[in-house]
């Protein structure tokens, strides 16, 4: 992995020795790192649209690390977090994963690990945001479509026959086929299960 790729790690810890040392640790795998001092510096300036993940201490002024990853959800932020902790217990750690964490990991941590965990999280997010781009561009289509061709369209989701929607739908089969043609060309489908596909990413089932 490397900087072509445009993941950043990002480092919110308000220890400067220690947001210095994690730094130099990733750099040294060639993956970009921006530092923070606080969750609220980090919400402040990160964009939802960057991949990568977050590397964060549980224990900070302010917005804590456990704190700042129930913001992240709440937010639909889509960034993969893992945190770092000296003085873990099992509740805190139950709560970090309940909350979605990505991994809990605790001081003194092996380098490598930590390395390997934060190239894990980082296919995760650009696979997560693969997933919601392709959701999106589904939805965007779906916008296309008239009130009668969504109609159409949950038929068809649904495995009725031409006959059968022109029955539910009370128009005639020919109409139905005009409106399949056009669902086709509105949603840029190949076929009738690439349609069913591009539907059920949206949503409309």
């Amino acid at each position: 992995m490397n900087e072509e790729n445009g993941a950043i790690v990002f480092i919110v810890d308000d220890d400067a020795s220690v947001r210095d040392s994690l730094r130099w640790l990733i750099e040294s795998v060639q993956l970009p790192v921006q530092c923070f001092a606080t969750a609220q510096e980090f919400l402040d300036g990160y964009k939802n649209q960057q991949t990568g993940c977050v590397v964060l201490d549980v224990r900070m002024p302010g917005i804590s690390g456990l704190d700042l990853q129930e913001e992240l959800r709440q937010q639909n932020f889509v960034l993969p977090v893992i945190i770092i902790s000296g003085h873990a217990d099992v509740p805190m750690a139950v709560r970090a994963f309940k909350s979605g964490v990505f991994d809990f990991i605790e001081k003194p941590f092996n380098d490598q690990h930590l390395i390997d965990r934060i190239q894990q999280a980082i296919e995760k997010s650009r696979s997560q945001k693969v997933s919601t781009q392709r959701r999106q561009d589904a939805c965007d289509r779906l916008q296309r479509l008239s009130s009668r061709e969504i109609q159409v369209l949950d038929c068809i989701v649904a495995g009725c026959s031409n006959k059968t929607m022109a029955r539910e739908l009370d128009i005639s089969v020919k109409t139905i086929e005009t409106h399949r043609a056009n669902l086709m060309s509105k949603m840029e489908a190949g076929s009738v299960s690439g349609l069913v596909r591009i539907a059920l990413l949206a949503d409309k089932k």
